[in-house]
């Protein structure tokens, strides 16, 4: 990785640090709240169908994660308002959805196949690779907090746990669109 690409990659990281903090915890909290669910059932005799569980952390946790990846964001923006003035810009917004979208599929399918898409899409000039991932970044976590607010319309609570760590999947999705490098093109 040359100078130049690294400093970015940093920069992107150092600019969704609290973030990163943040989904690392959801994705925590979201398998804590599962395990409040499926400890029960997995310490009840086995001919017990009717077991008692609690989902008082899984309804905390959707109430929260919102008010939570908000105030993560909004500790970025700060961040970054004070690291403007050392060079590191801020987040651009103005990326259609379907963008981000689109990105996280090919990520998932094809992970070489995405970062040359979205170098090539930034070589259009419409957009920039950063703004490629954060529109990708915001889909995977709207995914998430959806698959919380999911999970407390079940009334399985084995459903309502899968839902919940389904939303940990796409938290944990978000982290690896922070993290990951699009290398410039090379000529």
């Amino acid at each position: 990785m040359t100078e130049p690409s690294r400093a970015e990659a940093l920069a992107r990281r150092h600019r969704h640090a609290w973030l990163l903090a943040t989904l690392t915890e959801l994705i925590g909290d979201c398998a804590q709240a599962a395990g409040e669910v499926y400890r029960p059932v997995a310490e009840a005799p086995p001919p017990q169908t009717d077991v008692p569980v609690n989902l008082g952390p899984l309804v905390g946790l959707r109430r929260s994660a919102g008010t939570r990846v908000d105030a993560a964001r909004a500790q970025d923006a700060a961040r970054c308002a004070t690291a403007e003035t050392e060079g590191v810009s801020a987040r651009a917004d103005g990326v259609p959805a379907d963008v981000g979208a689109d990105f996280l599929t090919d990520l998932l399918d094809d992970p070489a196949q995405a970062v040359k898409r979205a170098r090539k899409l930034a070589n259009t000039g419409r957009f920039t690779v950063d703004q490629i991932l954060d529109e990708a970044t915001d889909s995977a976590v709207l995914s998430g907090l959806l698959s919380l607010h999911e999970a407390q319309r079940q009334s399985d609570p084995s459903t309502a746990a899968a839902r919940c760590l389904a939303a940990a999947g796409h938290f944990a999705l978000a982290v690896s669109v922070v993290l990951v490098h699009v290398p410039a093109a090379t000529p």
